[in-house]
């Protein structure tokens, strides 16, 4: 099985590298690449892999019962496979699933102190499941959250190395046009990149059949299994309605006005009667809430509106999964998305602004038609970021950067099916670029 290359595994080398390292918390929705990540880096790196998977072998939530010193559970370990081998020094430790036993990982903390093996955990929803720890290890662990592949691993998996990257990094820096062929080239992988999403079954199915093939299957079915994993894990939550808000996030991406209105997903719906729906959706992973603003200013974040909010899919393939099929086919061939291009786009950025680091906020004027996608920040200046299916005129960044009502804002990008280019404040560039955006603004104020 082909194995697709992620940031994750530079990640994971620095962390074997540190001398003080803790034991690892690695979560993120389902499919994402965890366990297949760490068993890549783990072959590679030590004499001993020791992997247990609490849904697979449950008889090994046993092995705390006399206590969470690492003596204890190595030794009840053993009793349960005694063919096992430990190694002091040469020996990673792999809990897997762990969403179904998550008390194991209050016995990080002694392993920590231990020092005698290296200490390596996985799952999902692990967000909802934190509050059925006996003692959750702070300090004493490192969390990791794995998304699926961002378009510069798709790229990476595609056969482009980091030169390459750097070298559409330095368009964007240097304001400088792309040719026609490198502009094609970019834009349709991009595209491939849209309809399939990040998902490394999806993409590996891709790539061994040079075509789009099953791709849609395999996108109904991982949304499938999300369902039922609302209905496994959602515990004291309503799960009939936590299931209807996943299943209107791409029926609202279509609308014109994109804020998700929670009394569209049933009759009569309140919000106060859905508070922690969304919540639980965006910890575990499935989605990213982007929230709205209540004036645009900096720092980012400092005055959300907490009853305003976008919802995007973690995954842009998940959106595109949701579509019927004549629409799935009309993309795919025709590159043709109808009213949902607009709610694609979004996605995609905002997919690729969290997977980046930054945070997802969007600002709507109450008093006019003035809304703004995503903003970001260079050193000293909000930046606003609009999203336009095609090549349309930015009003909206345009009114910002003019008026006196917005001090903080004094440029702004523009991301559309066109090239790079600088004009009057305004940065244009190709959709594709938004995972590269946040590196820019961190070097460089383009202004």
């Amino acid at each position: 099985m082909r194995y697709l290359k992620r940031k994750f595994d530079d990640w994971l080398s620095a962390w074997r590298a540190d001398p003080n390292r803790k034991p690892l918390l690695v979560k993120g929705a389902r499919q994402v690449g965890k366990t297949e990540s760490i068993r890549h880096f783990a072959a590679a790196n030590y004499e001993k892999v020791i992997e247990i998977n609490f849904v697979l072998q449950p008889e090994f939530k046993q092995i705390v019962a006399d206590g969470y010193k690492a003596g204890s559970v190595i030794r009840r370990m053993s009793a349960l496979d005694p063919t096992l081998r430990f190694i002091p020094g040469r020996t990673l430790l792999f809990f897997d699933e762990i969403q179904e036993f998550p008390d194991i990982a209050t016995s990080f903390k002694d392993f920590k102190a231990d020092g005698k093996y290296d200490v390596i955990s996985s799952g999902s929803m692990l967000g909802i499941h934190y509050k059925q720890i006996a003692s959750i290890p702070v300090g004493f662990k490192t969390d990791y959250d794995l998304a699926s592949l961002d378009f510069e691993e798709f790229l990476w998996a595609c056969g482009y190395n980091e030169d390459f990257i750097d070298d559409l990094y330095g368009h964007l820096v240097e304001r400088r046009p792309f040719d026609a062929m490198s502009l094609d080239l970019m834009d349709r992988r991009f595209l491939d990149y849209c309809a399939l999403g990040g998902m490394p079954e999806i993409l590996r199915n891709f790539f061994e059949r040079g075509t789009f093939e099953g791709s849609s299957e395999l996108q109904r079915e991982l949304f499938l299994a999300y369902r039922d994993d609302v209905r496994k894990y959602a515990d004291g939550v309503d799960q009939t309605r936590i299931l209807n808000v996943l299943d209107h996030v791409a029926q609202q991406l279509a609308k014109e006005n994109k804020k998700f209105q929670i009394s569209k997903v049933a009759k009569d719906a309140r919000f106060k009667d859905y508070r922690g729906c969304v919540e639980w959706l965006e910890d575990a992973g499935v989605i990213n809430v982007c929230h709205a603003m209540s004036f645009p200013e900096l720092p980012i974040g400092g005055n959300q509106d907490e009853d305003k909010f976008k919802i995007y899919f973690s995954d842009s393939g998940l959106l595109l999964g949701q579509l019927d099929e004549e629409s799935q086919r009309d993309f795919r061939a025709n590159r043709n998305l109808g009213t949902y291009k607009g709610g694609l786009y979004e996605n995609i950025v905002g997919e690729a602004l969290s997977k980046s680091g930054a945070p997802l906020v969007y600002y709507k004027r109450d008093d006019s038609t003035l809304e703004m996608d995503f903003f970001l920040r260079d050193a000293e200046n909000l930046v606003p970021v609009e999203v336009k299916a095609g090549s349309s005129k930015a009003k909206s960044i345009r009114n910002m950067i003019d008026s006196d009502r917005y001090p903080d804002i004094r440029w702004g990008v523009k991301l559309i099916r066109g090239n790079v280019g600088f004009a009057n404040g305004i940065l244009t560039l190709p959709q594709w670029t938004a995972f590269l955006l946040k590196r820019l603004l961190s070097n460089s104020s383009p202004r």
